[in-house]
């Protein structure tokens, strides 16, 4: 899974990438420091995975990753070209989805592109540059289905929905604002719409603002949760700064500082909940000595396909699963005691896969 980070310049998104990666990107306090997009990968905390190293004691543990890819700040103009527009917007063109860091925090210390503290402002500006480049490809599909209505009255239906997404797109509203039948929604994802791509608003906050992960006495943030519901986008408080003072602690330090600041988890671990939850993404966990591992698929993937993950050939000859619930085999100890007690199921080609399942896949090629 690739995250692309954006924003406009000096919000904090630069900040916010180091701190989640410790990749090193240049941060300064001027527009276009992020040349070229830097890229980190994370590693998906599983405590779940943890729990079976423990009982297996493996040569490899491996988990989910996510890709986190920082792209240039971006500014007015970016959709004609302007400042660093064309490769930011084909950066963005690359990744699943979108964490927009927007500045919730006054610092007089840190200049804010437009002068003045605005996320509504901000949002819009970013969003006017992605519609402008999207209703150039969605007039391209107007044209074309126009074409094949002169001699298929079936493609009606079809101009009709690109027509009603193009209405929203000239009032200033994303794609993903429009509400969708699931067959309309199939037929806009075959549509290169940058708006239409998941998004999660993430609300920088100053540590003052930033309290028990909450962040209701933040006026900005508000203005962000509207904006967030208004476009069936997802929304996440954060610091920045307070994830820039964790990144190079120690896992015993992290965890005190993060209790003593009424937090469960770091921001970095409450994003990539997020980003699954917005995706709809689970992961199924294999087990072993040779290697414990977290695989990432779409909810509502039947067993086969989620074998293809693991190898294609598990895909061509799957025979069976045989699945165990994380929560089962924890309670009995071992594999073993969860057959005896008839814990151990074999599911076949139809079984849709649930998050934490242990899976062994057993196919013939």
């Amino acid at each position: 899974m690739k995250l692309g980070i954006v924003g406009l310049p000096n919000v904090g998104k630069s900040t916010l990438f180091n701190a989640i990666t410790n990749a090193g990107a240049q941060s300064a306090n001027y527009p276009f420091c992020t040349i070229e997009p830097n890229v980190g990968v994370v590693a998906v905390p599983d405590p779940r995975l943890d729990k079976l190293a423990e009982m297996y004691d493996p040569e490899k543990y491996t988990p989910a990753t996510i890709e986190f890819v920082d792209i240039a700040g971006l500014v007015k103009g970016a959709s004609k070209g302007e400042g660093l527009g064309n490769k930011f917007l084909a950066n963005i063109r690359e990744v699943d989805a979108v964490v927009h860091v927007v500045r919730c925090f006054e610092n007089d210390d840190i200049v804010h592109v437009e002068g003045s503290i605005d996320p509504k402002r901000d949002i819009e500006t970013i969003n006017l540059e992605l519609i402008l480049s999207d209703m150039e490809i969605l007039d391209r599909r107007i044209d074309k289905t126009s074409k094949l209505l002169k001699g298929d009255k079936k493609y009606q239906a079809e101009l009709e929905f690109f027509n009603r997404v193009k209405e929203a797109l000239s009032e200033g509203r994303p794609a993903r604002s429009v509400d969708c039948t699931p067959e309309e929604a199939e037929l806009l994802s075959t549509v290169s719409l940058l708006t239409n791509k998941p998004v999660i608003y993430a609300a920088n906050l100053s540590d003052t603002d930033f309290k028990d992960g909450s962040a209701d006495g933040n006026p900005y943030f508000a203005v962000v949760k509207e904006i967030a519901t208004e476009e069936h986008a997802g929304v996440l408080p954060i610091c920045a700064e307070i994830e820039a003072e964790i990144s190079g602690m120690e896992p015993e330090e992290k965890e005190l500082f993060l209790s003593e600041m009424g937090l469960e988890q770091s921001g970095l671990d409450r994003l990539i909940n997020a980003c699954y939850d917005l995706l709809g993404l689970i992961s199924y966990l294999t087990a072993g000595k040779p290697e414990v591992r977290a695989w990432t698929i779409k909810k509502g993937t039947k067993a086969p396909q989620a074998a293809g993950k693991i190898h294609t050939d598990f895909e061509r000859g799957f025979i069976r699963a045989e699945v165990v619930a994380f929560d089962d085999l924890m309670s009995c100890g071992s594999m073993a005691a969860a057959k005896e007690k008839g814990l151990v199921r074999s599911e076949g080609k139809d079984y849709v896969m649930k998050d934490g399942d242990i899976v062994l896949f057993r196919f013939n090629v």
